[in-house]
């Protein structure tokens, strides 16, 4: 059983993905900081300094200055602004995958396959009929 799972492990298409999950993983923190240090604060001074991240719908009646007071406290609350930031995220890594498959199938793009000659049946047929045409004229 462990010569089996060696052998699963070392194929081509596990190590393929367990790249890409790692590097999913580090593009995904990237753009979420793109997100949340970039994107948001310009979203913010285009909507009159609303901080998305603040944004969120108290459940619990009790009064809570910041939505991580809210969190933290164990309130119950519906935090819709990191939501809208998690949409945000979600596009642009979408977007952003959307581009690199489109490179990659533009360089692998594959090629027409030329038509395929004749058989040798059909090259057989040819000559004869060559050789019978040369015959009756």
């Amino acid at each position: 059983m462990l010569k089996e799972f060696r052998e699963f492990i070392m194929r081509g298409n596990v190590m393929d993905l367990a790249v890409a999950v790692v590097i999913g993983a580090a593009f995904t923190a990237v753009v979420n900081s793109f997100v949340q240090d970039v994107i948001m604060p310009i979203l913010g001074l285009f909507t009159g300094g609303i901080d998305f991240g603040n944004l969120y719908l108290n459940l619990s009646g009790r009064s809570y200055e910041t939505y991580a007071a809210a969190k933290e406290a164990g309130a119950a609350v519906i935090g819709y602004g990191a939501f809208i930031q998690s949409i945000i995220s979600f596009l642009i890594i979408g977007f952003a995958i959307f581009l690199i498959v489109k490179a990659i199938n533009r360089v692998y793009k594959k090629q027409e396959a030329a038509p395929a000659g004749p058989t040798v049946d059909q090259q057989l047929l040819t000559e004869i009929r060559d050789l019978l045409a040369k015959q009756n004229r």
